[in-house]
């Protein structure tokens, strides 16, 4: 762990779920249209997960970048491994690679 309290938060998140969406927004109401897309294809693939709206707090907001080297929102993690943004999740699925991942690492999902 580090010392920064921000990137403790982020992994202890990663730590206790599977499947974590850093997203604007919730699951239920995405506040933006990346983020309602990937939570669109998470819900057609059938995988629980863990949405964390980085509106609500900005230290995860701008924290979340830095912790990923990514520089946009949403963000997607399975099992503590970062997946990649919205077009990368998109494409993913588009070529049943999401899927795969999720069969991979062992992530039940609803769609078999």
């Amino acid at each position: 762990m580090s010392d920064n309290p921000v990137f403790n938060s982020i992994q202890a998140e990663l730590d206790a779920n599977d499947v974590v969406l850093f997203m604007k927004g919730t699951p239920v109401f995405p506040q933006c249209g990346f983020s309602s897309m990937v939570v669109q294809v998470l819900s057609h693939v059938g995988v629980k997960f863990k949405g964390i709206d980085v509106l609500a707090d900005d230290g995860i907001r701008n924290g979340i970048k830095e912790f990923s080297n990514w520089p946009t929102i949403p963000q997607l993690y399975v099992k503590g491994e970062f997946i990649g943004g919205c077009d990368i999740i998109r494409e993913m699925f588009e070529a049943g690679e999401l899927q795969e991942t999720f069969k991979t690492k062992g992530v039940v999902t609803e769609v078999a």
